[in-house]
């Protein structure tokens, strides 16, 4: 099975400019990412999708692939993953290139190992899902059994459209929500269905402690001091 790992990384950013290429413990935070996908056993081609000069030329020297320029049009503060997606799968076909699934790494999460890529690679072909997306659980306290939409008169219902909450938390179904660090998707999946999760996505577990999504000048700080702290990134 071909996987290609594919890095999204553009050059504008609002919470933090040019996070992409901004120094995080004297590397560039692009650099996490490309590295941990290059140690990543289970990957059979790195790729960055960028429209930025210097970011394509960091993520050669860092030993990945940059053989094509994203669309400007696809480079923007609102443009969603899955046409970026599209964009490359169909691009490297062009090119003569094809893949089983793409297994998409944001450069904003720098504290993925290469060992979680590859058991979420594994978990994929395992259970032969249309995407295995990491996973974080949801407090008992914000399962969504226990969690209340508000009407338009103001009245309040329970978001899984039961009429009382369960009784206790030992009743509760377990809950995830998207961690967003890895997503390993069927190409077939991606580009004739037009869907990043598919119809059967499956989850893939990480712990919170060390994860870290960076979006703003808050979690930058965060993330420098977990590298201060020297916690094992996973």
């Amino acid at each position: 099975m071909q996987i290609l790992g594919l890095v999204p990384a553009r050059g504008g950013s609002k919470g933090v400019p040019r996070k992409n290429v901004r120094l995080l413990g004297g590397r560039p935070l692009i650099a996490y990412t490309i590295d941990a996908a290059k140690r990543a056993t289970r990957i059979d081609r790195v790729v960055v999708s960028t429209e930025d000069d210097e970011i394509a030329e960091i993520a050669r020297a860092l030993g990945a692939k940059v053989p094509f320029r994203r669309p400007p049009e696809l480079a923007r503060d609102d443009s969603p993953t899955l046409p970026v997606v599209q964009h490359a799968l169909r691009t490297l076909e062009d090119q003569g290139w094809r893949c089983d699934a793409v297994c998409v790494l944001q450069p904003t999460f720098p504290f993925r190992s290469p060992a979680d890529i590859d058991a979420c690679i594994e978990r994929f072909e395992e259970s032969q899902a249309d995407c295995v997306v990491t996973v974080h659980k949801v407090p008992h306290q914000y399962n969504p059994h226990w969690v209340f939409l508000q009407r338009p008169d103001g009245t309040l219902r329970i978001s899984t459209g039961e009429v009382a909450p369960i009784p206790s938390r030992q009743l509760l179904p377990p809950a995830f929500h998207r961690s967003g660090s890895i997503y390993v998707t069927r190409a077939d999946v991606v580009l004739n269905r037009s869907l990043l999760y598919g119809e059967r996505p499956v989850g893939y577990e990480t712990p919170m402690g060390s994860s870290c999504n960076i979006d703003s000048p808050e979690d930058w700080a965060r993330a420098e001091a977990l590298l201060e702290a020297q916690i094992e990134p996973r």
